[in-house]
């Protein structure tokens, strides 16, 4: 999955860690990434949120997808700053999955808080053994 990820790549993430119902993501903040506010945008806070939550909830190597996300801003992240998020499988029933995530700074100070409702989808990432 990763391979095929341009959106993640192209924004620097940094695949940490992947295990079963987990992930762990991170990017440094660009000019190119702060807005008016000299602040990170926060659509760029969402976007490395949702990746780490996709990288989580696809770890059983069935494709799945966002049904629903939600994001909550804690905190601002700056220029510079070391952004972290880590998903960690909340529930997975049948076809359905609910993930949460963490995003923190380089200091471990969190800046925001994601939820992400995922629906397994037919396909696989790996060859299944026949």
């Amino acid at each position: 999955m990763w391979r095929e990820d341009r959106a993640s790549q192209h924004l620097g993430m940094v695949l940490e860690h992947v295990t079963p119902g987990e992930a762990k993501l991170s990017f440094t903040v660009t000019d190119v990434m702060t807005n008016g506010h000299r602040t990170c945008h926060g659509g760029y806070l969402f976007t490395l949120a949702d990746s780490a939550f996709a990288f989580a909830c696809n770890s059983y190597n069935q494709r799945a997808v966002a049904r629903q996300c939600d994001i909550t801003f804690i905190a601002p992240a700056f220029l510079g700053d070391r952004l972290t998020a880590t998903a960690r499988e909340i529930s997975r029933v049948g076809r359905n999955g609910i993930y949460d995530v963490q995003v923190v700074n380089q200091k471990g100070e969190p800046v925001a808080e994601f939820r992400g409702h995922s629906r397994i989808v037919k396909g696989t990432h790996l060859p299944t053994p026949t």
